[in-house]
């Protein structure tokens, strides 16, 4: 190979699914010690080379160079054999094994005939002190925080001697802080020699932390540039294939009438544990009121408690004049609630099901879809062709399974679903998470139509920026309570910061 520095290449690789060439004469190669971002819309093909660098899907041409040597690559087995480790979106540990015991699964070290946690905690605690990544090889993994968990996950791969390693969407699930420990953890590793892959839509991060980005666009590469070389807006423009307004657009805001009213609410978590305690808010027509703070510290439980998907121990949840304290999501619903929830998989969408089925999930039973008890499934097809062409959701017809589409159309067949109907109120929890700057864009415009149509809006995000550009009132989450509600026009980002940390300032 021309360059001895390049540790991993990868030469027109190509990759087709049924219906769908995810990687078309794709080039891409990595150098010793650098930080090479890979950015694209949701289905851009970025996940599926992934795959294939480390065995999970096997290329139909092309081919795989490691320091040099061609490769075949038939598993995972082979990828970590070659030095290739793989940090997913979700995380793949057992919540109920400790770090080590989720460290040395299916390389497990034994001595006479045992597991010898003894010395993989050992082992562990080295790398820890080597790459600066604090991990308890005691601790039970389910206990821990998100970002302690993707440490044990990158601890896991050099653990397993890997000297590439591929983070994919490392950050969706992370609070600012962790984001920068993160970084941290990346720069201690490239300076080690490690030479790091970073899949991601966010990019403000990109621009802080890569050393070069490579964009790629329906399944080809865009183009490989410097930090240095370029901007937001040009990375946006270069994902998208047009220009991407990055900043929200909106007028002042005009509330009316109270939407929400929330009164001292006390909820627990699964652990009987109180972690929403206290909390007192109104959302009003016309408006949006943002919760900001660190992810968790109740929002998500807040939510839940919120629309029904978790009840309540004490105070009054008020929708539209009705009081909905601990109703299930049903009432709630027909009260006039959309709901855009924080997990789409898990509470927004019927995977199996289609896109059609799944448009219809809050109101399947009312005219026109249910006539005596019988779905009219001519309306409810009808239905889907509209919102598929007024929401733009990208899939192939409305009688594909929902699991078939990308992160960005999933969370699109669920605004679709939820904006369209005749609602008061928006609860949006996260409703941009692990979206690329397309589909943010999008998303962003619909919240704020809904406001101008006099829609009560609550946004909850651990995304800072998201809570300042759309917010018209801010309200800081801290450990189960809200400490302060300011104008988001006066709003100052490190002053945010300090209240979501805990630093208790009354507000002016």
């Amino acid at each position: 190979m021309a360059d001895d520095n390049i540790v991993l290449e990868a030469k027109n690789i190509t990759k087709q699914f049924p219906g769908v060439l995810a990687n078309d004469h794709v080039n891409f190669d990595l150098r010793k010690g650098e930080i090479h971002a890979l950015l694209g819309e949701n289905g851009a093909g970025k996940t599926t080379l992934m795959n294939i660098l480390y065995g999970l899907h096997k290329p139909d041409s092309g081919e795989v160079f490691v320091n040099g040597k061609s490769i075949v690559i038939h598993s995972p087995k082979d990828s970590i054999q070659a030095g290739i480790g793989m940090v997913h979106q979700h995380f793949m540990l057992i919540p109920v094994f400790s770090v080590a015991e989720n460290v040395m699964l299916g390389d497990e070290t034994t001595h006479l005939g045992m597991l010898d946690i003894r010395a993989v905690s050992q082992r562990l605690q080295e790398l820890s002190k080597q790459y600066g990544l604090e991990v308890d090889p005691s601790a039970v993994v389910g206990q821990l925080s998100v970002g302690a968990q993707q440490r044990v996950e990158i601890v896991k791969t050099l653990y397993r001697n890997a000297s590439i390693l591929i983070l994919d969407e490392p950050t969706a699930v992370l609070t600012p802080q962790e984001t920068d420990d993160l970084f941290r953890i990346m720069r201690q590793l490239t300076g080690r020699g490690v030479s790091i892959i970073f899949i991601t839509h966010k990019l403000k991060e990109v621009l802080a932390v890569a050393d070069r980005i490579t964009t790629m666009r329906a399944g080809k590469v865009v183009g490989t540039v410097q930090p240095k070389e370029t901007n937001e807006a040009k990375l946006a423009s270069m994902m998208v294939g047009r220009e991407v307004i990055l900043t929200v657009q909106k007028e002042a805001a005009h509330p009316k009438e109270e939407v929400l009213r929330v009164e001292d609410l006390h909820v627990l978590d699964d652990r009987d544990l109180e972690v929403v305690n206290g909390v007192s808010f109104e959302v009003h027509a016309g408006e949006i009121l943002g919760i900001a703070g660190v992810q968790g510290n109740g929002q998500t439980q807040l939510a839940e408690a919120l629309t029904g998907l978790r009840p309540t121990k004490k105070g009054k949840v008020i929708i539209a004049g009705k009081d909905l304290s601990g109703k299930p999501p049903r009432p709630i619903i027909e009260t006039g609630l959309a709901h855009i929830p924080e997990d789409r998989q898990r509470h927004g969408l019927v995977l199996s099901y289609t896109v059609a089925d799944n448009m219809v999930l809050c109101n399947y039973y009312l005219p026109p879809f249910a006539r005596w008890g019988v779905i009219q499934q001519e309306k409810v097809d009808e239905n889907a062709r509209k919102l598929i062409k007024d929401y733009d959701v990208r899939t192939p017809s409305p009688y594909v399974p929902t699991s078939k589409l990308s992160g960005g159309n999933q969370q699109k067949v669920i605004v679709a679903r939820e904006l369209s109907r005749d609602v008061k109120l928006v609860i949006a929890s996260q409703p941009t998470r692990g979206l690329d700057v397309g589909s943010i864009e999008y998303i962003h415009k619909e919240i704020v139509i809904m406001r101008d149509r006099g829609v009560g809006v609550l946004l909850i995000s651990a995304e800072l920026d998201e809570i300042m550009s759309l917010s018209d009132r801010i309200a800081v989450m801290y450990r189960g309570q809200i400490v302060v509600v300011v104008d988001a026009r006066q709003a100052d980002r490190e002053q945010l910061g300090l209240w979501m940390a805990g630093a208790h300032v009354e507000a002016v």
